[in-house]
């Protein structure tokens, strides 16, 4: 640059991005760019080469033609300090090994690294030819003391005393080991050399360097491994006999009296026979000596400098076989003459004398060539015909006369039998038919003359006559097998029907005689229901306890019955608050709009509704008027959003859905309470009572809830259950000194039933909550001369078949009639207490609240009961009838059953029996005759209400 020009500059670029440098010229031929820092993005990468190029005067660059590029070096890229050695090459050896340090900043100088480089704590001498500056160490190893066996690599920068920053170890580790040679194999071979040998021993691939000594001239070292290296022999100096065998790695030297012995090579004395073809592949046997030392033995021969060679397997050490290898000749030079090769003989590893023969005159004679079959290629024979191959040198013309070759001819993947000529090849074609291909092997030669189509002279192949002749003894094993199960059979209908006709006659027997029993129980009445009863014996509940179980069902202990519960401090404000909100319920508009407004609410649910309609009913009960008049409203209101939905108005009223539905409830509540009491609470509790008593004449299933004389037939027991009435003598549990009570009872009647029944006639006119609980006693059977018997539904006596248990009847512990029989309270048995904490709750609260139910018959079917297995034992309950819905019971149990049709007669006697009271409840609800002084004017005013709103609508329905 001229003055006023700018000067040199180095321009960098890194990673696309352009950075100048000042540059200082210091002569003609050199520049220097000024010391700065560069950085480059990325972790991966320890150096980054980036393109160079010197500027002057700001944009005139200096050429480049040798692009030369600056080395960026990061530091902390994968290593931990610049002057981490990256690789030491071996990782382990003895003394003398040249080990091989690579990686960064080692130097740039051989003054630098010389005497500082360090393997295992032992020093390693650096070899100036070996050194790459800044790259590659190469260092020979010192010996190392018996107790250094491992260490890493240490190279230290500088000249002079090593300084701690200027000093990297590597992160591999260099071991020191003591290598051992153990055996060899093979221990002998021929004295020409080249046979491999394989050295075991421990830790051979140590060190840099290794050779291989018979005794004092060198085995050619191949490869090696931890345990293992092999080398190549050369021929013996010494002749024949036995060398000793030592191993050096780099300046260890291995030895242990290990032996090889040379042994005369071996010799070749005869090869029969000494002809082939062309191709080859034709069997020789050679017969020679020492053949056994040989590891590889090839057989050779070599044609117009063209070598074709082919393995032999030796058999013994006089004695080998050998595939004569094919004569390299060009299809277009083979003659119908024999030629010899140029050279014929073996290679016995690296034994000359044996390449080529002068001893043998062995020649290759022109290959056998095939015709067609046919000019189509596909020969028509009948079975058994002969094939036969036509062509020409079959038989080669040897000196001892025909030759014979190995010829091998396949029908499909069947051999045939061969008679062999100088242009004929005859075949005894194998059993076959159909189409087979043809393909003629001989040496290495492979030949497909074409196709053989094989017919049969019958109609019918053997393989058709065979198939007929299986198929049919197929079908008369067939008709056979059929004739013998039609006859078992027939047998076994034979058997079903008379067994059917005895179900038909004993069912019929059994028919008659169950319409029998219904004829008779049609003719007979029920004549000791309540002659005992009167109107006190009637429970009637007092109005107050029959308001709160309508209002608010299942609360005992309702809010509104106490007084008001608020701290004192805020009584004055909450009672002041009651009574402006009782002014308020108390005006009609408020009140209508308050309950419009919560039923609007989408959150106000069914249970709401209720709640609000009773509290409101509550506090109207003294100005009847006034929620007559916004009842009145409310239903209106009802009956026009009814319409305006298009619903049914015979659906109106069905469910308790709204407020004013509530409301209408408890108001035919406050005002029937009079005449419930006077009038249809007599022939509705007798109607009760009639149900009970007409139900317990027969079997009850405890379980089911069936019964022999049910009001539905869906609770009817259907199949004959054989019991009998008993009587038993009950002495009152209050009053032991009181005269016994005879109660009439069922043997096939559980414990529980049995109790049951014995309460029932022990508190005849006691209300239900005033009597003992049957859960609460136990039944004990007094016999005579003091003994006592403990009845229960359960206990170690109970019968269990399979996984069904049966639950204890009078009949299991055979009760007779007349026995005495006491309720005492429930006392803990050793079977109780291990029992009834499982079947207490199981029996007494799964089986009697079934029993207790009530309800229409589609909730009767929906609680028919589940018996599931106990849980620890896996045993179901029953009584008198097995749960329907378990598929276990046996074919014998259904086919004693009879059709339902046959017990319609006792629903019939059942309700017939029941029709007086029914007609007697009936007469004195409806009728205005039976009234007497109590009549309901509620319901006359409420059904001129409903006329009112169905003349105001148009509804006019007579039905």
């Amino acid at each position: 640059p001229q003055s006023g020009q700018r000067g040199y500059e180095c321009l960098l670029t890194i990673q696309g991005n352009e950075h100048r440098v000042p540059a200082l010229r210091f002569n003609s031929s050199s520049v220097q760019c000024q010391n700065t820092s560069y950085f480059y993005d990325g972790m991966e990468m320890s150096s980054l080469p980036v393109e160079l190029t010197v500027i002057w005067n700001g944009d005139f660059s200096i050429d480049n033609p040798a692009h030369n590029k600056v080395h960026l070096y990061k530091c902390d890229a994968q290593r931990g300090s610049c002057g981490l050695c990256l690789k030491a090459d071996p990782l382990f050896g003895e003394g003398g090994t040249l080990v091989t340090i690579r990686g960064v900043n080692l130097g740039l100088d051989f003054r630098e690294i010389q005497g500082n480089v360090k393997v295992a704590e032992v020093d390693c001498t650096p070899i100036r030819d070996g050194y790459i500056p800044a790259e590659q160490i190469v260092c020979e190893m010192g010996r190392a003391e018996m107790s250094q066996y491992t260490g890493n690599v240490q190279v230290c920068v500088g000249i002079g005393p090593c300084e701690k920053d200027f000093m990297a170890k590597s992160s591999k580790y260099y071991y020191f080991v003591i290598p051992r040679i153990t055996s060899l194999k093979p221990s002998r071979g021929p004295v020409s050399g080249g046979t491999i040998v394989n050295i075991t021993g421990s830790h051979l691939d140590s060190g840099s360097n290794v050779s291989v000594m018979f005794k004092d001239q060198p085995c050619t070292y191949l490869r090696r491994g931890g345990q293992w290296l092999t080398c190549r022999t050369h021929a013996s100096l010494h002749g024949y006999g036995n060398v000793s065998v030592s191993v050096s790695i780099d300046k260890a030297q291995l030895q242990k009296d290990l032996q090889f012995e040379y042994v005369e090579d071996p010799t070749i004395t005869k090869i029969e026979p000494e002809w082939s073809i062309y191709s080859g592949h034709t069997p020789v046997t050679v017969t020679g000596t020492n053949l056994d030392i040989i590891q590889t033995p090839l057989i050779r021969a070599k044609y117009n400098s063209h070598e074709t060679l082919n393995l032999c397997n030796v058999l013994s050490s006089t004695s080998m076989q050998c595939q004569v290898p094919e004569l390299p000749i060009s299809l277009a030079r083979q003659q119908e003459a024999p030629e010899k090769p140029d050279e014929f003989g073996f290679k016995l590893d690296d034994v000359q004398s044996l390449m080529a023969l002068n001893t043998t005159n062995f020649i290759y004679y022109p290959n056998p060539e095939f015709e067609l079959l046919s000019s189509s290629g596909v020969l028509e024979l009948k079975p058994g015909s002969p094939i036969i191959l036509k062509g020409r040198n079959f038989l080669p013309p040897t000196n001892s006369g025909n030759g014979k070759l190995n010829y091998t001819v396949l029908i499909g993947d069947k051999p045939c039998m061969l008679t062999v000529s100088e242009t004929q090849l005859l075949c005894e074609s194998p059993n076959l038919t159909g189409r087979h291909k043809v393909l003629a092997r001989v040496g290495g030669i492979e030949f497909s003359p074409g196709v053989v189509h094989i017919t049969s002279d019958s109609p019918l192949s053997s393989t058709a006559i065979i198939g007929i002749a299986a198929a049919g003894a197929l079908l008369i094993f067939f008709i056979v097998v059929v004739l013998i199960a039609y006859k078992r059979k027939s047998r076994e209908s034979d058997l079903t029907l008379k067994r059917l006709q005895m179900q038909m006659d004993n069912l019929e027997s059994r028919v008659a005689l169950e319409c029998k029993e219904a004829f008779a129980e049609l003719q007979t009445d029920i004549h000791e229901l309540t002659s005992d009863l009167d109107g006190a014996g009637i429970p009637f509940l007092d109005y107050r306890t029959y308001t709160m179980r309508v209002l608010f069902p299942g609360i005992e202990e309702h809010p509104v019955l106490r007084d008001l519960e608020v701290p004192g401090y805020r009584q004055e404000q909450v009672e002041k608050g009651l009574k402006l909100f009782g002014q308020l319920i108390n005006n009609k508009i408020f009140l209508l709009c308050f309950i419009r407004t919560l039923e609007a609410q989408r959150g106000f649910s069914m249970r709401d509704r209720g709640n609000v309609a009773s509290l409101i009913m509550t506090v109207l009960q003294s100005k009847l008027e006034y929620a007559t008049d916004v009842l009145k409203h409310l239903l209106s209101d009802l009956i026009d959003r009814n319409l305006e939905s298009k619903n049914h108005p015979k659906l109106l009223l069905r469910r308790t859905e709204s407020v004013a539905e509530k409301m209408l409830t408890n108001w035919f509540t406050f005002l029937l309470y009079k005449f419930l009491k006077e009038c249809a609470g007599e022939p509705l509790f007798s109607l009760f009572c009639a149900i009970k008593q007409q139900m317990e004449k027969g079997p009850i299933d405890s379980i089911t809830g069936e019964a022999r004389y049910s009001l539905s037939e869906d609770k009817l027991i259907r199949q004959q259950i054989d019991y009998k009435t008993l009587v038993v003598n009950c002495i009152h549990p209050e009053n032991e000194k009181s005269p016994e009570i005879q109660v009439k009872v069922l043997n096939c009647d559980t414990i529980s039933q049995v109790k049951e029944k014995i309460l029932d006639a022990i508190y005849k006119n006691v209300p239900y909550s005033h009597r003992l609980k049957a859960s609460d006693m136990d039944l004990e059977w007094r016999q005579g001369r003091g003994q006592r018997m403990i009845l229960q539904d359960e206990d170690i006596t109970t019968k269990i078949e399979g996984d069904w248990k049966r639950l204890n009847m009078l009949a299991h512990y055979q009760a007779p009639d007349n026995a005495v029989m006491a309720l005492v309270p429930k006392q803990v048995t050793a079977y109780n207490s291990v029992n009834n904490s499982t079947v207490s709750r199981t029996s007494a609260s799964k089986y009697e609240n079934m029993i207790k139910y009530t309800g229409s018959p589609d909730s009767l079917r929906s609680r028919t009961p589940m018996i599931t297995p106990d849980l620890e034992s896996g045993v179901k309950v029953w009584h008198l009838v097995k749960n329907h819905e378990h598929g276990d019971q046996k074919e014998g149990d259904r086919g004693s059953k009879m059709v339902s049709e046959i017990y319609l007669t006792r629903l019939l006697a059942t309700k017939g029996t029941l029709q007086k009271f029914v007609d007697d409840l009936f007469e004195t609800i409806f009728s205005t005759a039976h009234r007497g002084s109590a009549l309901p004017l509620a319901i006359k005013y409420m059904f001129d209400f409903l006329d009112e709103q169905a003349d105001k609508h148009n509804i006019h329905d007579p039905h």
